[in-house]
């Protein structure tokens, strides 16, 4: 099952969400870890709203696999940040959130990693999901990076050198242009 399959079969292809979804769903590389957060049965509620006749995700279930150990954790943590500052209790705030825990572990941009066109619409996507989160991020960080600084402040952790981004030597690293084109 792969995200071209899925987004054939999808009730709104054109939808940030729905595309985000199927990306993920569809990736061998995130979907153990979105997967590892999802019941089954969820997963086959999530594939009948958003892909109705995609067929039955119980073979994407079973030829999965599963989260590396030492990823689960980390995708628990930015998952359990995510579900903290969702919207609403739905369905699909519980789907969006696992979607993008997974795509956190991903080496790329954020918004590369969901499968979205640019930045702006996975800026969107978080504000519209996440208001409360994605008002905290009032340098306009970049997405990945500011998630991890947040697991940080909460275990208190000061992993950077630099008394404030403003004179990191980093600071285009969290800060700069996301370049880049989805291949």
């Amino acid at each position: 099952m792969n995200s071209q399959h899925l987004l054939n079969h999808a009730s709104n292809a054109a939808s940030v969400t729905t595309r985000a979804l199927a990306w993920v769903i569809g990736s061998e590389e995130y979907r153990p870890a979105m997967l590892h957060g999802i019941a089954s049965d969820d997963f086959e509620r999530l594939l009948e709203r958003y892909f109705p006749g995609a067929g039955a995700g119980r073979e994407a279930l079973t030829s999965s696999g599963g989260c590396a150990p030492l990823r689960a954790d980390e995708y628990q943590d930015i998952l359990d940040l995510l579900l903290e500052f969702r919207v609403d209790d739905s369905d699909e705030s519980v789907w969006l959130s696992s979607a993008v825990a997974a795509a956190c572990l991903g080496d790329n941009h954020l918004w590369q990693d969901l499968g979205l066109a640019n930045r702006q619409e996975l800026s969107d996507l978080l504000g519209a999901r996440f208001p409360v989160l994605y008002a905290k991020n009032t340098g306009n960080m970049k997405w990945k990076k500011f998630f991890y600084k947040q697991l940080c402040e909460r275990a208190e952790i000061r992993a950077c050198r630099a008394p404030s981004c403003a004179v990191c030597g980093d600071y285009a690293a969290c800060f700069g242009p996301e370049e880049g084109v989805i291949g």
